[in-house]
């Protein structure tokens, strides 16, 4: 009896939680797991029905446009990812370090603003502003030998034009992020290393570094995961470049593409079933490295 009532609380406890995870749960389920399992049985099927073995993975990977969109992707995810981890990790401390709570506000909402404007609206506010005619930086444009539109989104450009893009619409809620992690770190950890003569620098690399360090990683297996779905973006710089951009500059255009105007759902789920798994590889790397199950 004692032994039963004992462990009744704990039974009773874990009620609550369920009730509360109950609505996320039955969302991935209908939005994330079934999607991704009807994309497994047609990415292992032909368009007429029957098992097709790799047989959508080889033509797919086969298709002359996938090279060229793996590594405009790649790129892309290279460089936004070195910016957002170094200038995100950057502002993050500079906001922590501002004395004034004034300041610290001023500085928050400044920071979270660009994320109120995310998707195409986003991607139509840069067209505007990297747009040289009517920009209003075009002396920066200009001064750069960029005097068109169609000069500064270029293929060879739009890797660092989308890591800009990105930046502007998720550093904010990172920063806020990061921020309130720096916030966890005990104020007696910090008077000690004050004590000890730790300047600003000592400390951020020290201390405040590797205690957000599950924080970082965190931010990067969502970026990465974001990171291979780049779609709207070079979609919507395709119809203002009048062609001079694909629209297979991304793979998961390419995806788009083989569904939509070649009518191949199958080869398209296997490009999206090829995407999942380099975004898990990454995903695992990232938690191994990071170490971001690790209790303290």
């Amino acid at each position: 009896m004692t032994a039963q009532a004992a462990q009744s609380p704990r039974r009773w406890g874990l009620r609550p939680g369920h009730v509360f995870v109950s609505g996320y749960v039955v969302l991935l389920a209908l939005f994330g797991v079934l999607p991704v399992a009807y994309s497994i049985y047609l990415a292992f099927t032909r368009a007429g029905g029957g098992f097709a073995g790799f047989a959508n993975f080889t033509r797919s990977a086969q298709d002359y446009r996938l090279l060229p969109a793996v590594g405009h992707v790649a790129a892309y995810i290279a460089i936004w990812l070195v910016s957002l981890t170094v200038l995100v990790v950057l502002l993050a401390l500079l906001v922590h370090r501002v004395a004034r709570r004034a300041t610290k506000t001023v500085l928050r909402f400044c920071y979270y603003i660009p994320g109120a404007l995310a998707g195409a609206s986003s991607v139509l506010l840069w067209l505007f502003v990297l747009d040289p005619a009517v920009s209003p930086v075009a002396w920066l444009l200009r001064a750069t030998g960029n005097d068109h539109l169609t000069e500064v989104i270029a293929p060879g450009h739009l890797p660092v034009v989308f890591a800009i893009i990105a930046f502007w619409t998720g550093a904010g809620g990172w920063i806020l992020v990061l921020y309130g992690a720096l916030n966890t770190i005990p104020e007696d950890v910090m008077e000690a290393a004050r004590m000890d003569g730790a300047g600003p620098l000592r400390t951020a690399w020290s201390i405040q570094l590797p205690l957000i360090r599950k924080w970082v990683v965190y931010m990067l297996v969502l970026s990465v995961a974001a990171g291979t779905q780049l779609f709207v973006e070079p979609e919507l710089v395709s119809q203002a470049s009048f062609g001079i951009v694909p629209n297979s500059y991304s793979v998961n255009q390419l995806a788009y593409q083989f569904a939509f105007t070649q009518n191949d759902f199958n080869g398209s789920a296997a490009i999206s079933i090829d995407l999942l798994i380099v975004a898990l590889l990454f995903a695992g790397l990232f938690v191994a490295r990071g170490r971001l199950f690790e209790t303290d």
